[in-house]
């Protein structure tokens, strides 16, 4: 099975993280699929942006579950890519809406570290019912809270434990949580055993963040299901080229 090719925010490293013209660009470049960040505003709606305060991506001072969503919407969140022009957060509707008829995977990571929203995980599901998503939506957190929650709301939800490193087992943690999938960085791909483990157990690798051209040809050959990067045109030429020899 050929290793997907995930949008990291979208194709961030040619539009503002997170917007629509990032999800867009994405659909353009053949990906397989899109990661995003959810966060819930004032008025319960889930948003796409990544980080709980708003300064990065748009200069301004607050916290984004302060906001509603009308009032989020008249930020202009393109300051990752000075001179880009204006770019608004969206509802997950929204990208919902635009990838629903593309067949693309939309891998959403739940942002409940910092912050803890009240019906995330229930306000989640009933959202990807409504927009016709079932079965296309993969959810990943660090917090393993969230993914029991989101079983719990459906027990059919595609969920991945999502972390940065020095897990000992994590394989087994995977086990533990009933999760479809882990979403580790790619160096964890190098622990002795570890893909051959994860094979072993049915569960899926979705691996992160993946731009130069040794971490993604070794994330490949590997055997991982799919690369979540910034650049998912540049990863799609660069496998079409290169001949896949896999890692014994």
């Amino acid at each position: 099975m050929a290793t997907q090719i995930w949008a990291h925010r979208g194709a961030s490293s040619k539009a503002p993280e997170n917007t629509m013209e990032a999800f867009e660009q994405a659909v353009r470049e053949g990906a397989d699929g899109i990661e995003l960040d959810v966060h819930l505003s004032a008025d319960g709606i889930p948003v796409v942006i990544h980080d709980s305060t708003l300064e990065r991506v748009s200069g301004e001072i607050g916290l984004v579950h302060d906001r509603t969503l009308a009032q989020l919407k008249r930020l202009d969140v393109s300051n990752p890519i000075p001179g880009y022009g204006i770019a608004r957060i969206p509802a997950l509707a929204e990208v919902y809406e635009l990838i629903n008829p593309t067949g693309l995977i939309i891998n959403v990571e739940v942002k409940s570290g910092l912050t803890t929203y009240p019906a995330f995980e229930q306000t989640l599901i009933a959202l990807e019912r409504q927009m016709g998503m079932r079965g296309r939506v993969f959810y990943s957190s660090f917090n393993p809270y969230t993914l029991m929650g989101l079983r719990e709301q459906d027990p059919q939800a595609q969920i991945g434990f999502l972390y940065i490193g020095g897990w000992i087992d994590a394989q087994q943690f995977a086990l533990r949580l009933a999760a479809n999938a882990l979403h580790p960085p790619v160096y964890a791909l190098e622990e002795p055993g570890f893909t051959e483990d994860c094979k072993r157990y049915g569960i899926a690798l979705h691996t992160w963040a993946v731009e130069d051209e040794r971490d993604l040809l070794f994330a490949r050959r590997k055997g991982v299901q799919a690369v979540i990067t910034d650049r998912p045109a540049y990863t799609r030429e660069l496998y079409e080229k290169t001949p896949l020899h896999p890692v014994v």
